[in-house]
């Protein structure tokens, strides 16, 4: 019988229990996805780690996710998630990219350097609302610069309820100023492009170089790519954090509540225009253009609102149509399987 307590500690809890039927309960084995590969995943049980080959009759899944499997290892289904974040797939792809799933808090990471970036943050923390996830923004390389103070106060201009912590994540005690995120049995996935220390701050936290670590390009502060797989760690305290490669490129769909959640200031000041479809561009009575006139708003902040939304409106529309075509064409293969046997049948 599977030990549950054991379990607790790679986060499972009542919501995956309460997935089990009566019949399930004595002869599945339930595993967390903690690494993916192509051909294969590193899952991990009550008892020990082993491989489970990707077969094409999975659904797409990725690191985090909660399976069950028969007693000879055989994947039986997939556990309904919490929590997950997937951005659309980069460059001209129509797809899904899963992330992460059935994480609890997110790490949006993000270096005092040049490469410094409030946009990027606030895409991260759309996304981190659209999965429902709780977003605390972690500064890094503060032994390069001598005030933190004033890095803090810039992402809290984004939003003053925002949990932000400046931290050197080579120094074993960021272990402390991270702790209240860090409980026994909590998923932390940690976002960020490459080079802001998500693998060296996973390293500091294990109490071990496990991750590859990289330098970032001395000309313009950006980082090389060196975690190239996702993978989730148990840590010394019960916690698991979960390290991701550097994402250049992070296109949203299906996002349009999250974006809305993450500029609520922007959404609370549009409650004041005029037309209910104000687009808050040159319309007549249009309560964010006139915080705009009065210093009230940040115009750059504006400005990647509206670019989210359309980003993700005209993401989420190619997305739809794939589906569609999916849709049609799944329908089409069946009919004609049952055309094929009624004609076999005469």
């Amino acid at each position: 019988m599977t030990n549950f307590h054991i379990l607790a500690a790679m986060g499972w809890r009542p919501f995956f229990q309460q997935q089990l039927t009566l019949e399930e309960w004595d002869c599945v084995i339930p595993v967390r996805v903690t690494e993916q590969h192509k051909s294969q995943l590193t899952v991990v049980s009550d008892s020990h780690t082993f491989s489970l080959p990707v077969v094409p009759s999975m659904p797409a899944l990725v690191v985090g996710d909660w399976l069950l499997l028969n007693e000879q290892h055989q994947f039986l289904r997939l556990l309904e998630r919490y929590s997950c974040f997937k951005r659309k797939s980069a460059g001209t792809g129509h797809d899904w990219q899963l992330i992460a799933a059935n994480v609890d808090t997110a790490f949006i990471m993000c270096s005092m350097n040049e490469d410094f970036n409030p946009s990027r943050i606030e895409r991260y923390l759309a996304l981190a609302e659209t999965a429902d996830v709780e977003p605390v923004v972690v500064l890094t390389k503060a032994d390069l610069t001598e005030q933190p103070e004033q890095w803090i106060d810039n992402v809290r201009s984004i939003n003053k309820q925002l949990q932000v912590v400046a931290l050197n994540a080579l120094d074993s005690s960021c272990a402390d100023a991270l702790s209240d995120w860090l409980k026994p049995g909590s998923t932390v996935v940690m976002l960020g492009s490459s080079g802001v220390g998500k693998s060296t701050l996973a390293n500091s936290l294990l109490g071990e170089a496990r991750q590859l670590t990289q330098g970032i390009r001395e000309d313009d502060a950006k980082g090389r790519h060196t975690t190239t797989g996702r993978s989730l760690l148990p840590l010394p305290n019960g916690g698991l954090i979960l390290d991701t490669p550097g994402m250049r490129e992070l296109q949203l769909a299906d996002c349009h509540d999250g974006i809305v959640s993450a500029f609520a200031d922007i959404q609370q000041l549009a409650e004041g225009c005029r037309f209910a479809d104000c687009h808050h561009h040159s319309e007549p009575g249009c309560a964010v253009q006139a915080a705009l006139a009065q210093g009230e708003l940040d115009p750059r902040r504006l400005a990647n609102y509206q670019k989210l939304l359309k980003e993700d409106e005209l993401n989420s529309a190619t997305l739809a149509e794939k589906r569609a075509k999916d849709k049609a064409f799944t329908r089409f293969v069946n009919y004609s399987q049952k055309e094929s046997r009624k004609f076999k049948g005469r």
